[in-house]
């Protein structure tokens, strides 16, 4: 294992560019595809990837959101001290990546946002506490808990079709959550990962000293959230707990409301959840916007590659190639087989398009109606195309701009490992997609 882990990082080392650059070459080979199998000009590539840039922007403003409210939600006092005690008894390397994994897995399940800060933060704060720990194998572990995002609280999938005047509800329905994330062989699946995955990770820890890299000291977070002055109306107003209680305490009565009238868990109710509780556990509005500012300089990479993401996927989905690569797909699978081809499908296009909500609106559509025609499972199908996205996502730089932005490695520094965990998670999704369409 020390040895692939050695060979993957070499590789990645030497050939991977950073995620910028991934972005941009990834739009080049999308307009090549295109213009060979769809027989799309370039002048007409180029007006769908420019037509499409900023179709995305209400979505980027929803996952930034997520984000930023799990950020948030990570920095409160009651979390960092929760993370402190948590870490405590963890004395060793492989200790470590074992903590990191199963705390980061813990959190992704809950909500993607705070699962890919918290794993992050957890990660360094064990790089600096723990002697002779592999900096860049922690903050990889850490990350490598994102990849059960899609099948927990936050999956944006699940979500989506179990929220009323969703797009395909004429077709599909409104799928309960007790059917797709909530439904045994999920639940199992999830569980699978989480309480093996710590174990696989630990194993890739080097095992010469000359192959450790360990923190550097310069890179410990520092956050903080002192009241200010209170001399004038406007500063003992910023630093009110009666606003800042008053405004938590309001926002989480909304969502309380909301469910006790019947409303469903979607991407909105829980940024709500989120980012009110954020408020109330901060206390003040002071410490509150201290928070949102820190959080702020971790997103820029992510708000402003989103738009080349939305420019290929205006290009996928204008010269019909992501309806003819999820169709060639579809022509060969049986009613037992198509959740497993969705996953792969999906993980390939998530390469292109890391976004499941927009992935979605493409490839939805398709793979229920041959799910349909097949009579194949519409939540199997449906949670298959949200397992190939969210496998993918381990290898697809974009979601690991807010882990290299705080731990301050770069992308070629975790790669390798990311690569191992992709092919580990991957056996076991494709088992439960398999196993969901002959047994279940």
């Amino acid at each position: 294992m020390n040895s692939l882990a050695n060979f993957f990082t070499r590789i990645m080392s030497r050939y991977l560019p950073d995620p910028l650059v991934v972005a941009i070459l990834l739009t080049a080979l999308t307009v090549l595809f295109a213009m060979l199998s769809q027989g799309t000009g370039l002048i007409a590539a180029t007006m769908f990837w420019g037509d499409g840039f900023w179709n995305l922007l209400a979505f980027t403003m929803q996952m930034t959101v997520i984000l930023l409210a799990g950020y948030m939600m990570a920095r409160t006092p009651l979390v960092d001290w929760l993370m402190e005690k948590l870490i405590a008894p963890v004395t060793t390397p492989r200790g470590a990546v074992i903590a990191a994994t199963v705390i980061a897995g813990m959190a992704s399940w809950m909500n993607w946002g705070f699962g890919l800060v918290i794993g992050t933060l957890i990660a360094q704060k064990l790089g600096h506490k723990v002697r002779g720990l592999h900096y860049p194998l922690v903050i990889a572990a850490g990350y490598s808990g994102f990849v059960v995002y899609g099948i927990g609280l936050s999956g944006s999938i699940p979500l989506l079709i179990n929220t009323p005047g969703h797009f395909l509800e004429g077709t599909i329905g409104l799928i309960p959550l007790s059917e797709t994330i909530f439904s045994p062989i999920v639940l199992v699946c999830t569980l699978v990962i989480v309480l093996t995955m710590p174990f696989f990770n630990a194993m890739l820890h080097p095992t010469r000293a000359e192959d450790i890299k360990e923190v550097d000291p310069g890179t410990q977070a520092v956050f903080s959230v002192a009241d200010g002055a209170r001399s004038t109306v406007s500063e003992r107003l910023n630093n009110s707990a009666i606003i800042g209680v008053g405004m938590g305490l309001f926002g989480l009565a909304y969502a309380v409301i909301y469910l006790w009238n019947g409303g469903g868990i979607t991407l909105n109710f829980v940024n709500t959840v989120f980012l009110f509780l954020s408020v109330l556990l901060f206390v003040t509005p002071n410490r509150f916007l201290a928070a949102l500012n820190d959080g702020v300089k971790i997103l820029g990479g992510i708000i402003i590659q989103y738009p080349f993401y939305a420019g290929i996927l205006a290009i996928l989905s204008g010269s019909g190639l992501v309806v003819t690569f999820a169709n060639w797909f579809v022509s060969f699978s049986t009613a037992e087989t198509l959740p497993m081809w969705s996953f792969i499908s999906a993980g390939l296009i998530n390469i292109f398009v890391p976004s499941g909500g927009g992935q979605w609106v493409i490839q939805g559509p398709i793979m229920m109606e041959a799910a349909r025609q097949l009579n194949a499972s519409v939540p199997a199908t449906a949670v298959a195309v949200q397992m190939g996205d969210q496998w993918t996502n381990m290898v697809q730089p974009f979601w690991l701009l807010p882990a290299l932005a705080i731990s301050g490695l770069k992308l070629s520094d975790i790669m390798g490992y990311m690569v191992l965990v992709l092919f580990y998670t991957g056996a076991i999704f494709i088992t439960t997609v398999l196993a969901w369409g002959f047994v279940f």
